[in-house]
């Protein structure tokens, strides 16, 4: 076994001491090496921090700019519809003076216009041939008591008056029979009445003894000749819808009258 001689455990010995303070300078610089390596990783996490924290601030307040950007320039584009609006309703409100000022002078004129009309067609009524009388009367003097009432627009009293045109002017095209009374000779008869548009009105009792027609010459009812009574008879089964229409053979005193 070899043994270390005294001399070599000498140089051991001295080469440790003088190494010791050597190793113990190279741990303290180690030591602070790794200190100031923590150091730099906390300053680092701490850095790192900081920088997320004002990433994050940035995105909100990028967020935060879009957003308003996206808010300004919804309203300019509001705003400019407001101003189109505004625009439209100013030339609106124009059109609208303008069209009372028109209505003040279509108001003035209507109203004898529609004064007029009544007028005249109650005197149509009283030179037409004389059927539905009291219905037609009835009519015109209701369409006069509107025409006094404040409650009721122009424009109604128009359309009614219109709408009395109208009907008058569907008795020129059409055949009716109604049940009414008429003065025969001086006596109130009931009879069955058949108009045939505005060119002629009949009229037979009701046991069907006796026939007439209205004379717009004389504007009064003469009788006719036995032989129509089953004429006239027919011819108020047709306006009645109860037979099919069929040819009738009837005086006819307009005609009579133009020759």
């Amino acid at each position: 076994m070899n043994k270390t001689s005294p001399f070599k455990k000498a140089a051991i010995a001295a080469l440790a001491v003088i190494l010791l303070p050597v190793m113990s300078a190279q741990a303290d610089v180690i030591t602070e090496s790794i200190a100031i390596d923590g150091k730099t990783n906390q300053a680092a996490a701490q850095s790192q921090k900081k920088i997320d924290k004002v990433s994050e601030r940035t995105k909100v307040l990028l967020d935060e700019y879009r957003t308003v950007s996206h808010q300004i320039e919804s309203l300019l584009v509001y705003n400019q519809h407001l101003r189109n609006l505004i625009e439209s309703q100013r030339l609106e409100m124009v059109s609208i003076k303008q069209q009372l000022k028109e209505i003040e002078v279509t108001q003035r004129e209507i109203v004898p216009l529609m004064l007029g009309m009544l007028d005249n067609l109650q005197k149509f009524v009283a030179l037409d041939l004389p059927f539905l009388t009291d219905e037609r009367n009835q009519r015109v003097a209701e369409l006069k008591k509107i025409m006094i009432r404040a409650d009721v627009t122009n424009a109604e009293k128009y359309r009614r008056i219109l709408e009395a045109y109208q009907i008058e002017n569907e008795y020129g095209n059409t055949i009716e029979a109604y049940r009414t009374h008429i003065n025969l000779n001086g006596k109130d008869r009931a009879v069955e009445c058949l108009r045939f548009g505005r060119v002629s009105l009949y009229y037979q009792r009701l046991d069907g003894s006796e026939t007439g027609y209205w004379d717009k010459e004389s504007s009064q009812w003469k009788q006719l000749d036995s032989r129509y009574n089953s004429v006239i008879l027919q011819g108020l089964r047709i306006a009645r819808k109860e037979v099919a229409p069929n040819l009738l053979t009837l005086p006819i005193p307009a005609a009579e009258a133009g020759q």
